[in-house]
């Protein structure tokens, strides 16, 4: 497995070796080992979700408050899609800035993301099946929302006509997050970060 680091801090992308033949293929999908030597921390699974969206389908930018966070590592098991990291860690060198991986049934990449960060999915076919690997389990009044099609984000999203929940669709721009006080603080960010490494050790 290769991992390489993206652009945001605390973003990874993974790519299996594939072993295939005429019965079919078999890869190591995550190696703790790997993954904890790269991150610096193993990831600790509390809850795995799974979901299936139609092409054009955005769900996103969703993220949830720090400490405790959660971490996703995010893949495609079946169809294709992007998925896509967003920075909303304010006082990051690279708050705002948003990174896109392709994740399909053929390259079988996955995507870390780390707490803090925002993130967001568009299938590009039917029956885009996604599995999410936290290390959270889901608690809605420290989940909150940016609205994926913010045009101060100017996601390039693969779709004309996007689909979204009518929870994603209401959701607000960045600018007025920020004034909020939801998004998380980068400082706080490194310092959980510091912590699970340190845990680790």
């Amino acid at each position: 497995m290769k991992i390489r680091p993206l652009s945001i801090d605390g973003a990874f992308e993974m790519s299996p070796q594939q072993h295939s033949d005429d019965r079919g293929a078999v890869m190591e999908w995550y190696r703790q080992d790997l993954f904890a030597e790269v991150v610096g921390h193993p990831l600790h699974l509390a809850q795995s979700n799974l979901s299936v969206s139609r092409r054009g389908v955005i769900r996103g930018i969703h993220f949830a408050e720090v400490p405790p966070g959660q971490a996703k590592y995010v893949s495609c098991l079946r169809g294709a899609g992007v998925d896509v990291v967003v920075d909303l860690r304010v006082g990051s060198p690279t708050f705002g800035r948003w990174e896109m991986v392709a994740l399909d049934d053929t390259n079988r990449k996955s995507i870390y993301i780390a707490e803090g960060l925002g993130h967001g999915f568009c299938a590009t076919t039917d029956d885009a099946t996604l599995i999410y690997m936290c290390s959270a389990p889901y608690t809605p009044a420290r989940e909150h929302i940016v609205n994926a099609l913010d045009p101060e984000l100017g996601i390039d999203w693969p779709t004309k006509n996007p689909i979204l929940s009518q929870r994603d669709t209401a959701a607000p721009g960045l600018a007025e997050v920020a004034r909020s006080g939801l998004l998380p603080r980068y400082e706080d960010c490194l310092a959980y970060t510091a912590k699970l490494r340190s845990d680790h050790e």
